[in-house]
């Protein structure tokens, strides 16, 4: 009966959708409502509550997550739900003292830059959109392509430079004694290629970092050599997210997701001997259907997981 009434809805739907089609694009509603239910159905697997999933998965373990560009704290955009944050241990990276000063409580705090070596390097301020602060200098010219409006140029102007002191990521992990990190994040208005560069042995088993297909700063490494270094640490994308108003049909800035290159040995194996860490970060990040397919992959069972169904594709 159940299968009958969902054919019966479907069929009905495939009638309407035209209809409705030109009711919105009359209106000027389209594209407003299709930006509404592709964030829905990014976000559809939030429906899900993995916690009990995750505690068995991890036991008292922490997850080793690296947050670079943490203005607001771990998570702060809430990329995944936070109820989930729980099961982190974060380092937080915040070069802006009067920002870093903030999280007095935070146990591993990096005050510091970070880039491909060791060295001091300007970070351009904009006080009146303080997340929009960079090594790279604002480029007005690049701005059309965001949608910014002449109005709004006042606020990516920079009210300050400031030279900070700037080291790798792995030399800072070292001197504070991490070994292992399972989660790394950048999202540094450009830095992300220059950061990358310093990571040393370090490879985590998911990297969330935001990609600039049109940048509106000056002289940012082209997206491709960014994406192409990922690729040459034998990471392969999964997934993204598009950031922003933008003029192409494209985003101009994305998140994007990646994960070891599963089609491979070295990858393979890195996702393999921390299994209950990597299952754990699929599904916060509610990557469930690729997430099932690698563990049916490397034949490691596990009937709870499998029997879960991922909304993303309905």
């Amino acid at each position: 009966m159940k299968i009958k009434i969902q054919k019966f809805f479907r069929s009905l739907l495939k009638l309407l959708l035209p209809i409705i089609y030109k009711i919105l694009i009359t209106f000027k509603l389209n594209r407003r409502v299709i930006n509404f239910l592709n964030e829905k159905a990014y976000k559809s697997n939030e429906q899900h509550n993995f916690k009990e999933h995750i505690d068995n998965l991890l036991k008292n373990n922490k997850i080793a997550a690296l947050d670079v560009g943490a203005q607001g704290g771990f998570n702060s955009e809430n990329f995944f739900p936070s109820k989930y944050n729980q099961f982190f241990e974060s380092i937080l990276v915040e070069p802006i003292k009067e920002e870093a000063d903030k999280f007095k409580e935070q146990k591993f705090m990096i005050k510091k830059g970070l880039w491909s070596n060791k060295e001091k390097k300007n970070l351009y301020i904009l006080d009146n959109r303080l997340g929009s602060s960079s090594m790279y200098m604002p480029n007005e010219e690049a701005f059309d392509l965001h949608r910014i409006k002449q109005k709004d140029f006042q606020n990516y102007q920079v009210t300050r430079t400031i030279q900070i002191e700037c080291d790798t990521i792995s030399n800072q992990l070292s001197e504070l004694n991490v070994n292992m990190l399972d989660y790394l994040k950048i999202d540094t208005q450009g830095a992300e290629l220059e950061i990358l560069k310093g990571i040393g042995s370090f490879r985590p088993l998911l990297i969330k970092i935001e990609v600039h297909f049109f940048s509106i700063y000056k002289n940012v490494p082209s997206w491709h050599e960014l994406v192409n270094f990922l690729y040459e640490m034998n990471y392969v994308l999964i997934d993204w997210k598009g950031i922003g108003d933008h003029s192409t049909r494209i985003p101009a800035e994305v998140d994007m997701i990646f994960i070891p290159n599963f089609n491979n040995n070295s990858g393979k194996e890195l996702i393999k001997a921390n299994i209950e860490k990597f299952t754990s970060l699929m599904l916060i990040f509610g990557q469930l259907k690729i997430l099932q397919v690698l563990l049916k992959r490397f034949k490691i069972s596990n009937k709870k997981i499998e029997k879960l169904e991922d909304y993303y594709f309905n």
